[in-house]
Order: C-alpha cells, then sequence, then structure tokens
C-alpha cells in the first residue's frame, strides 16, 4: 500500500478531502496555525468561511448540516477559541445535530502545566459530545477523524471533538486512509424487531383514536416518504414536534398542528383524548408533555427511537421500539390496516376552529393598531409557498414562525429546540445557505437574540452569501417580558431593551436594508427583501407587549392549555 510522508496539519485536510468534507466554518489561531497553512494548499477543495467568533462557526455549521444533511465541520484554536464552540457543542447534541470540531492545542509536552492559551477542552466538552478525543501524535490523526465522522453521523447523530497537540501537527507521518465503517461495542442501527412491532400494528389497527406525533428523527433517518406511505395508509391524524417541523407536509390533511407549550390547541388536548399516542423519532421533552404524571395516561403508548436511552425515559412505553425511523415505518406500513378516522379527525378541525375564533376575538379587542409577529409570518409563508429554509432564534418570534409558517418542505425548519440558545439564528442561516445554496434562506430573529451574534453580518460581508434576515423588533427580550406579564405580576425586571439603528448597522456591512412600520407596507417590504439578489435585512417594527398563545402553563397539564 503506498504511503506519503506528510505533517500531521496536512493529515487533517487530506483525512477531511477524504470524507467529502466541502465546507468549513472556522478561526485561526496560534495552537490551529499548522492547519491552517496546510488549509492554503487545500484552497481548490475546500470552502473555509471565516466567522468572526467561534460560537457563529459551530451554529453556522450546524445549519449546514441541518439543511445538507451531511457533517458541519469546524476549526478553531485552544483556550477560548475552544471553549467559544461549548455552547454549541451543547445545543448540537441535544438537538442530534452530526458535527466534526477540530481544535488546536499546544504542544503535548506543555499539557497540563497552564501554559498560554490552554484549557482542558477534552473535560470540557466530554458532557456535550456524543465523542471526543485528544490527538498528540500525528500518526493517529486519520484514524481519529475517521472515526469522527462515523460517529458523529450514524445512529442518533451528534457531535463529536478532536483536539490536536500543536506538535502532532507539526510531526511528520505516513499517510493513509481508511474510512470507518464499524466500531466494536458500537451498533448506531438497532435490529427491528418484527414481534415487537407486530404487538404495535395491533394496537394501531384495534384503535379508535390514534394520534402520531413525529419529531426530527423522521428526517435524520430521511423516513419522509416512508412517513407519508404509513399515514396515508393508516389514515392517524399527525402532529409535530418543533424540530418534527418539515417532515410531514403541513398542506396535508392528516396534518393536525404543532405540539408544545406554545403549539397549537388541536394536537395538545386531543393527547390526552386519544386511545393510542404513537411517537416516533422524538423524546417526549418536557414541552411537549407539560405535567408527565398527567400527560397520555388514557392511552396506549408506542414509542419508535434510534436511541435506546430515550425508551421509556420520560413517557412509560406499553410497546417501545428500539430501532431506526426508516426501517420500522416501512415494515409497520405493511402490518397496519388501511383505514380512515374521519370522526376522530374531525375533532382536531372543531377545536381548530376554536383556537381561531378565540385568537381572532382577542386580536380585535386588542387596541393596538401595530404590526403583530403572526402577521409577518402568515404573509411571509404564504408568499413562499412554506417553501423556503426558515432559519428562527429563540424567543416568542420562534414560536409564532413554528405556529405560522407552513412548512411544506423537509428540512426547511431551523432552530434551536432543546438547548433553546439566543443568538443562534444569524450564523446558522449562514451556514444553512451554503448547506443549501439553491434554496431561499430566511432568518427570522427577535431584536434580543440578533444582538448576540450580529458581528456575523461580517462573515455575510465576505463570504457574499444571500441570506434574507428579518427581526422582528419589540424592543423586549418578548419571551421572558410574557412570563414576567403573566406570572410575575407585570413586574418586567430588565427585560426592555435597547437596540442600535439595524437598517444603518447592515448597510456598514454593505448589506441592503429598509424598516417598516405600517401593515400597508409589509407584503411589498417582504417582496422586496426576498427578490433582492444578495443578503437583505428587513427591520420590522411590531407590537411591544404583544403575548404568544396557547400557552401549557409550568406544570400544567397539556389540556390546561390556555387560549388567552
Amino acid at each position: 500500500m503506498n504511503t506519503t510522508k506528510i505533517t500531521g496539519a496536512h493529515a487533517v485536510l487530506k483525512s477531511l478531502v477524504a470524507e467529502n468534507v466541502e465546507t468549513i466554518f472556522g478561526y485561526p489561531g496560534g495552537a490551529i496555525m499548522p492547519i491552517y497553512d496546510a488549509l492554503f494548499d487545500y484552497s481548490n477543495e475546500v470552502n473555509h468561511i471565516l466567522v468572526r467568533h467561534e460560537q457563529g462557526a459551530i451554529h453556522a455549521a450546524q445549519g449546514y448540516a441541518r439543511t445538507s444533511g451531511k457533517t458541519g465541520v469546524v476549526f478553531a484554536t485552544s483556550g477560548p477559541g475552544a471553549t467559544n464552540l461549548i455552547t454549541g457543542l451543547a445545543d448540537a447534541q441535544i438537538d442530534s445535530t452530526p458535527l466534526v470540531c477540530i481544535t488546536g492545542q499546544v504542544a503535548s509536552h506543555l499539557l497540563g502545566t497552564d501554559a498560554f492559551q490552554e484549557t482542558d477542552v477534552i473535560g470540557i466538552s466530554m458532557p456535550v459530545t456524543k465523542w471526543n478525543c485528544q490527538v498528540t501524535k500525528a500518526e493517529d490523526i486519520p484514524v481519529a477523524i475517521a472515526k469522527a465522522f462515523y460517529i458523529a453521523s450514524t445512529g442518533r447523530p451528534g457531535p463529536v471533538l478532536i483536539d490536536v497537540t500543536k506538535d502532532a501537527q507539526f510531526e511528520l507521518m505516513d499517510f493513509n486512509y481508511q474510512k470507518c465503517t464499524k466500531i466494536r461495542s458500537y451498533q448506531p442501527k438497532p435490529d427491528v424487531n418484527k414481534t415487537t412491532l407486530e404487538a404495535a400494528a395491533q394496537l394501531i389497527n384495534q384503535a379508535k383514536k390514534p394520534f402520531l406525533v413525529i419529531g426530527q428523527g423522521i428526517m435524520l433517518s430521511d423516513a419522509e416518504d416512508e412517513l407519508l406511505q404509513f399515514v396515508e395508509k393508516s389514515g392517524i391524524p399527525v402532529a409535530s414536534t418543533l424540530l418534527g417541523l418539515g417532515a410531514f407536509p403541513n398542506n396535508n390533511p392528516l396534518y393536525v398542528g404543532y405540539l408544545g407549550m406554545h403549539g397549537d390547541y388541536a394536537p395538545n388536548i386531543k393527547t390526552n383524548e386519544c386511545d393510542v399516542l404513537i411517537g416516533i423519532g422524538m423524546r417526549f421533552d418536557d414541552r411537549v408533555t407539560g405535567d408527565v404524571s398527567r400527560y397520555a395516561k388514557q392511552a396506549k403508548v408506542i414509542h419508535i427511537d434510534i436511541d435506546a436511552a430515550e425508551l421509556n425515559k420520560i413517557i412509560k412505553a406499553d410497546v417501545p421500539v428500539h430501532a431506526d425511523a426508516k426501517e420500522a415505518l416501512k415494515l409497520l406500513t405493511e402490518l397496519v390496516q388501511e383505514k380512515q378516522h374521519p370522526v376522530w379527525l374531525n375533532e382536531f378541525t372543531e377545536a381548530k376552529k376554536t383556537e381561531v375564533e378565540t385568537l381572532q376575538k382577542s386580536s380585535e379587542l386588542s387596541s393596538s393598531s401595530e404590526l403583530k409577529m403572526d402577521e409577518v409570518i402568515k404573509i411571509l409563508s404564504e408568499i413562499t409557498n412554506g417553501a423556503a429554509v426558515v432559519v428562527t432564534d429563540v424567543g416568542q418570534h420562534q414560536m409564532m414562525t413554528a405556529r405560522y409558517y407552513n412548512y411544506n418542505k423537509s428540512k426547511s425548519n431551523i432552530t434551536s429546540g432543546g438547548l433553546g440558545t439566543m443568538g443562534f439564528a444569524l450564523p446558522a442561516a449562514i451556514g444553512a445557505k451554503f448547506g443549501t445554496p439553491d434554496k431561499t434562506v430566511i432568518a427570522v430573529i427577535g431584536d434580543g437574540g440578533f444582538q448576540m451574534t450580529l458581528q456575523e453580518l461580517g462573515t455575510i460581508l465576505q463570504s457574499k452569501v444571500a441570506v434574507k434576515i428579518i427581526i422582528l423588533n419589540n424592543r423586549f427580550l418578548g419571551m421572558v417580558r410574557q412570563w414576567q406579564d403573566l406570572f410575575f405580576e407585570k413586574r418586567y425586571s430588565f427585560t426592555e431593551i435597547m437596540s442600535p439603528d439595524f437598517v444603518a448597522l447592515a448597510k456598514a456591512y454593505s448589506i441592503e436594508s429598509s424598516r417598516i412600520e405600517e401593515r400597508t407596507h409589509l407584503k411589498e417590504a417582504l417582496l422586496e427583501m426576498l427578490n433582492h439578489q444578495g443578503s437583505y435585512l428587513l427591520e420590522v417594527m411590531v407590537a411591544k407587549e404583544e403575548n404568544v398563545f396557547p400557552m401549557v402553563p409550568t406544570g400544567a397539564s397539556v389540556s390546561e392549555i390556555r387560549l388567552n
């Protein structure tokens, strides 16, 4: 077998090329400088995006991974460079996003000496990575990278981190790369137990009021087609978690809404009225269940998940199915009877009418003539036909977008779900656009979250990526203010926030921008933004004290969802 003697730094790049990596998000520094020097020779093979902060790099890699279906790649230096990745690692871990992060580290003889820009990134990142390792010898680099890509992208995906000492980057080695296809004691895709699926099918076939709840696991296993076939045969109403939005077309008549604390009224209350509850590729997190002791107690529960740790973790399943969603759905579709549930489905329709009428009355009673967030999202959904990639930050605008944007395409909803990271959207939208360059990518951001990572406008300037940015500016940290309004006697403690002139700021970065306050200008402004050839920032001034309803208060049952 032919081998070539090269430096460890070049081995990093050659290994990434062998894994078909096309895009890297990163920020150089002293301890990773040899790798960046090697990167200079790979400019025709790898596109490196220089961000303005390492947290921006990892959120951009998340957006890239979520839209492209590939593994996102990040470079950062030691010390603060590495620690700036931790929030993104935690975000990617809980939201099952495949990432390979490569950090530089001080020379191996300096480890543990508190050398300049040394931190124990392995110890710090261990709780928020699927796997991590430190490489101190150049010869170990190809094996570590091959293993990293295999672990990150298989089973339940997640982030991995490889810390490479500076001397290992300089050291010469005989390069040979072999992709990893197996690791002892790691079985990413479990064997499907057909007997268990037969038990699940029996419950489904006997059900009078079956209800299907889907999560991001559908998209992670590329099971969208299998899901559609299963639903159309079984006739079961479908609701989505926040991260599952887009896995099933919102315009399908069997889609009954979005679940969760600020989800739709019908799927929340019907959870406690169904007789069989089927969860696929979702984890029954607290935002979906509300008070666990009063969640779906009347129902037989079927839970299908690739991660065995999620089964029976929060909700006890009558039939736990440890399986890949795609494989499970294929077999389950063969086993279930062809049915329709018109009476049951009509109950969702009637509950939806109750929600629409109540919210409409509340809106009419409001004395405010200011623009509302839901108006912006509804028109945006209409003029994009639910086909854009929408990247949201965290807060009221996130919930409004989840509620009112009709996601009709898979991998079109990119948001921070489990961690709820403010500042996520702008860099994630940049990465999302690199992941799907042919699609329109729109970042919907609150004025608070935007100010956490607004420096990434510099990344847009330099990389010339055409991202559309909508800032819904209510001059508050809106979600926190809503809680203060409802549960803390309107004591608005440090939630009113001042902002710079976002329009002027965008223009300073050579980004076309405009601001609107009038309802009559909304559709025209959105069309102007979408039709503009490059990046564009649109600031929409919305009502200061608008609340998001429905809402399941903390500690309440999903049956106690509030409409006002």
